[in-house]
């Protein structure tokens, strides 16, 4: 049985964010909080509230146990770009993208 749980628009660079998630893939539940309560980004206290989410989920509406949980699947998509302007010297103009991204994580039972 699987549960998933999913954050959109959150306000981090994909590229960042997949640095973090790639170290939970697959991973045993406890395992993967573990690490990421030792990580010092950004990045890792929002992938750790997407995976308690999908605990939560895959405990309160599939009635699965917690201890036998595992990352089945943990990907980072591209969310909407945000373009905002770079005033640069002599009155040039850069543009300056604030990236968002989408946290998907699915727990499954061993």
């Amino acid at each position: 049985m699987e549960a998933r749980a999913i954050a959109k628009s959150q306000r981090t660079s994909p590229i960042r964010t997949r640095i973090v998630i790639d170290t939970i893939r697959g991973k045993d539940v406890s395992d993967a909080l573990t690490i990421l309560d030792n990580m010092n980004k950004k990045s890792a206290r929002l992938i750790k509230k997407v995976l308690e989410s999908a605990i939560a989920n895959a405990v309160n509406n599939e009635g699965a146990d917690a201890t036998t949980l595992y990352v089945k699947e943990a990907r980072v998509d591209a969310g909407p770009v945000m373009k905002r302007v770079k005033i640069d010297s002599r009155s040039h103009t850069k543009r300056n993208d604030k990236r968002t991204s989408h946290i998907v994580i699915t727990v499954a039972t061993k």
